[in-house]
C-alpha cells in the first residue's frame, strides 16, 4: 500500500442513487410498520414465514417504546452509512501495481502481456486471451500485487494477454457488439496468436467478457484451443424476467442522452447495477465503517476504487445489451447475432471451462448454468463466491484460482508448478 495522498474519492458512483435508496428505505420502514403489525400490509411469499414470527415477537411490544427504539435504529445506521463513506473516501490506499507492457494496440484498445511482469514465464509460455467486460477496468482480473488473477496464472508458467479496451474514443463509439467481436476482439487475437508463435490458445472471458469470448470461441474455432467462462451469463430471465425487461425501458428512457454523447454514461450503468439491489452499498459501507484497518480493508477499499472507476459502453453495443440481452433475453432464445451468424454455445467443440460462483447476484447461477448445459465439453466449478469476490476474495485463490489454474495447464499440455500464496 502506498501512502501518497492521490485524488479525493468521489464513490460509491453514483452517490446520490444510493444515499436515495438507502433513505427511502429506513423511512419507508418507520413509516409503514403500524400498518404491517396489524396485517393490513401483506408480506410476500417469500418472507411470509419470517414475517409471521417476527409479527409474534413484536405483538406485546409497547408500540411507543417501539417506535422510539425503531427511530434510534434508523438514526445509528444512517450514522453509520455515512461514516463508512467517509472512511472509504480517506482511506490511504492507492493501487500503485506497475502494468505490464503493451504487445498491441488498435484505437482505445490494447493487449497487455502479463508473461513479462515480475516472476512471469516470458515469452514462450501457452498463451491465454482474457477479455474483460466493456464496462469496467480490466485490471479487475490485476486489483493488487497480492489479489491478481492474472499474475498467479503467470507465476505458474502461463502467459495471460489481457485485452485492456479502455473507454470508447471517438471511433468506438460507433461500436456495435459485431465491431466489438468480429472486428476489434479477432483482431486482438491476431495479435496474440502472432505473439504465441501462431500456436492455439485458451480464450478466458469475465462476466460480459466471457459473452464476448463464446462469440469468438465459435468465429475462431482453429484459433481456440479452450475457452473459459468466468461468471458468465446467458439466460437473463432465468430468475427474475421483470427486472431484465426494466433495463430495456432503461435504454429507451436514456436514448435521447445516447443519440447525444454517443454512449452510455458510467453512471447511468451504475445506476442500472445499483438498481439490481438497492440496499448493496448501505450494507457495504456499513460493514466498512466497522470493519478494523490491514488487509481485509485495504481490499474493499480497491474493489470499490475499481468499481468506481467504469468506463462508458458505446451506444449501440449499449442498446444491443438492454433491449436485446436483458430486454429480449435474446442469447437464450438463439438470436443474439453477430455479424449475422446466431451465437451457439453447441457450436463450441472445443473444452470449456466455467466458473459459476453460488453467491453471485450480478448473474444468478441460473443463468451462467444454462450457457454450461449447451456446451459439448464442459467442466463446471461452483465455488461459494460472489461475482467479484470469485476473482478478490481472501478465498479467491484456493475455491476459484486453482481450479482454473489447473483446467488450463491440463488443456494447454502443461505441467502445473506449486503456487506460493502472497
Amino acid at each position: 500500500m502506498t501512502e501518497a495522498a492521490g485524488p479525493p474519492r468521489q464513490g460509491p458512483r453514483p452517490l446520490p442513487v444510493h444515499l436515495a435508496a438507502a433513505l427511502t428505505t429506513w423511512t419507508t420502514s418507520a413509516a409503514v410498520w403500524p400498518l404491517w403489525k396489524s396485517g393490513s400490509l401483506p408480506s410476500s411469499p417469500q418472507v411470509a414465514e419470517t414475517a409471521a414470527r417476527l409479527r409474534t415477537d413484536l405483538a406485546d411490544a409497547d408500540p411507543v417504546a417501539f417506535n422510539a427504539a425503531l427511530q434510534r435504529s434508523l438514526i445509528a445506521r444512517q450514522h453509520a452509512l455515512l461514516d463508512g463513506i467517509e472512511a472509504y473516501r480517506s482511506h490511504p490506499y492507492r493501487r500503485d501495481i506497475a502494468e505490464p507492457p503493451a504487445i498491441w494496440r488498435e484505437g482505445t484498445t490494447r493487449l497487455l502481456d502479463y508473461g513479462a511482469v515480475p516472476g512471469g514465464p516470458g515469452s514462450d509460455a501457452p498463451a491465454i486471451l482474457a477479455i474483460p467486460s466493456l464496462i469496467n477496468r480490466a485490471y479487475i482480473l490485476d486489483l493488487k500485487a497480492d489479489t491478481s488473477l492474472l499474475r498467479h496464472l503467470a507465476a505458474s508458467g502461463l502467459r495471460p494477454l489481457l485485452v485492456d479496451w479502455d473507454a470508447p474514443g471517438e471511433v468506438e463509439r460507433g461500436f456495435d457488439l459485431t465491431a466489438y467481436i468480429a472486428g476489434r476482439l479477432e483482431a486482438a487475437l491476431d495479435a496474440a496468436r502472432e505473439a504465441a508463435g501462431g500456436r492455439p490458445l485458451v480464450v478466458l472471458g469475465y462476466c460480459m467478457g466471457g459473452l464476448l469470448a463464446l462469440a469468438l470461441a465459435q468465429r475462431r474455432p482453429r484459433d481456440v484451443a479452450g475457452l473459459a467462462l468466468l461468471a458468465t451469463p446467458w439466460d437473463f430471465h432465468a430468475t427474475n424476467p421483470g427486472q431484465a425487461r426494466l433495463a430495456a425501458q432503461a435504454a429507451t428512457a436514456m436514448e435521447p442522452l445516447m443519440q447525444t454523447m454517443g454512449e452510455l454514461p458510467t453512471d447511468a450503468v451504475q445506476t442500472f447495477f445499483a438498481g439490481l439491489d438497492p440496499m448493496t452499498a448501505a450494507r457495504k459501507f456499513t460493514a466498512f465503517a466497522r470493519m478494523p484497518g490491514g488487509k481485509r480493508a485495504e481490499r474493499f477499499v480497491a474493489v470499490e476504487d475499481w468499481l468506481n472507476d467504469g468506463v462508458p459502453l458505446a451506444a449501440p453495443a449499449a442498446r444491443a445489451c438492454l433491449h436485446g440481452w436483458y430486454g429480449a433475453n435474446t442469447p437464450a432464445r438463439g438470436q443474439w447475432r453477430v455479424a449475422g451468424r446466431p451465437v451457439d454455445p453447441a457450436a463450441v467443440r472445443c473444452p470449456a471451462f466455467a466458473l459459476v460462483p453460488r453467491a453471485d447476484r450480478i448473474v444468478p447461477p441460473e443463468s451462467a448454468l444454462a450457457l454450461t448445459q449447451q456446451l459439448a465439453d464442459v467442466r463446471v466449478e461452483t465455488p461459494e463466491l460472489g461475482h467479484i469476490g470469485m476473482v478478490t476474495s481472501s478465498r479467491a485463490a484456493d475455491a476459484a484460482w486453482k481450479p482454473l489454474r489447473d483446467w488450463l495447464h491440463a488443456t494447454l499440455g502443461t505441467a502445473a508448478p506449486i503456487v506460493q500464496r502472497t
